[in-house]
């Protein structure tokens, strides 16, 4: 990539995860790749009707392709691009006749300004301290409420106060903690109740973005799974497969606030779901069933049917996370608390 010295060009004036004056600056990461391709289309280097794939953009910027996919919907809902009957993005406005354009882009030479590539190259500190809280405060979900003591968090981690309050303000934005009247930073707990709500949320917004993403959806990319699955003698967990869904289906949505909703409530089940299964508690063998199921109806084009089939999923899906989510009250929960996490206690 090269470094375009014109920084102003490329419309972001704050990098993400670094100091800037005294302050952390937090910008997300499919804005900044947004940003840049926006920059690139209008110069031309990325020019009109160039397929625009999710995999080869990630590996030029060198991140996963959440962010990208993220990216690109962005520049769909600005008409920059547009799907079209193959794989991808087509550069160019929805309804205007182009010819498909495949191209190497890491051939093309795009500018990156310095400070989108230095954000998109080296993550922050608080990105790097935030996995490691996350994972943290997603095993303690399922043992109860815990207090997060901001001086033993920074001690712990080795960072200033003001990446502490970055991380504690991305958990809180994410839904994983919450601020009591007392101004105390609680996690948890992820009770029976609050997976139940949590699915019933799910049951609403999922089915519908499913139906909005009908033209958005990646057929061939579903076709791909089920082949390699059928051609490997290692069995595909549950968990693997919705991810596949979000990816391939619901979060191909043309509604980014409704993505970002669905991503929101997900997340303290997601990470309940990986703290339990760090315990050791077995795979949902009839879960991944279901799964593949719901893919058939998607590739026969049964939108209707697989949103009707994706919500008695959701509902059978949220009787069994709450029966896994009681076994653990027979687990010691000692070796999975760190020092910053204390148990809280109703003054």
């Amino acid at each position: 990539m090269k470094r375009d010295e014109q920084q102003a060009a490329m419309g972001v004036s704050e990098t993400a995860g670094q100091e800037n004056g005294g302050r952390l600056v937090s910008v997300r990461r499919y804005d900044l790749i947004a940003t840049a391709l926006r920059a690139n289309i209008a110069s031309g280097r990325l020019p009109q009707g160039l397929v625009m794939l999710e995999g080869p953009i990630a590996a030029l910027m060198q991140t996963s392709r959440a962010p990208v996919q993220a990216a690109l919907r962005i520049l769909e809902q600005e008409n920059l691009v547009h799907r079209f009957g193959g794989r991808g993005y087509l550069i160019g406005r929805l309804g205007v006749a182009i010819e498909p354009l495949r191209l190497d882009i890491h051939t093309l030479e795009l500018n990156i300004s310095a400070e989108i590539d230095e954000a998109l190259q080296n993550r922050g500190l608080w990105e790097r301290a935030y996995d490691d809280v996350e994972a943290a405060v997603a095993s303690c979900l399922i043992f109860g409420e815990f207090r997060i003591i901001e001086a033993e968090l920074g001690t712990h981690l080795g960072v200033s106060r003001t990446v502490v309050r970055d991380v504690l303000s991305r958990l809180h934005e994410r839904g994983l903690i919450a601020k009591n009247q007392s101004s105390h930073w609680i996690a948890g707990p992820l009770t029976a109740q609050s997976v139940r709500e949590r699915f019933q949320v799910r049951e609403v917004l999922e089915p519908e973005a499913l139906r909005l993403a009908t033209t958005a959806i990646d057929y061939e990319g579903i076709t791909r799974l089920r082949v390699r699955a059928g051609h490997s003698n290692e069995p595909v967990n549950w968990a693997e497969l919705e991810r596949a869904l979000m990816e391939l289906c619901i979060f191909r949505a043309p509604n980014r606030h409704l993505i970002e909703l669905i991503q929101h409530n997900q997340m303290p089940i997601t990470a309940a779901y990986r703290a339990l299964s760090r315990l050791g508690l077995p795979e949902d063998e009839i879960a991944a069933g279901e799964y593949w199921t719901l893919f058939e109806l998607i590739s026969a084009r049964r939108i209707d049917a697989a949103a009707a089939y994706l919500r008695n999923h959701l509902k059978v899906m949220a009787e069994k996370n709450i029966a896994r989510l009681r076994i653990v009250a027979v687990v010691s929960e000692a070796q999975s608390i760190v020092p910053y996490l204390t148990p809280y206690r109703v003054e």
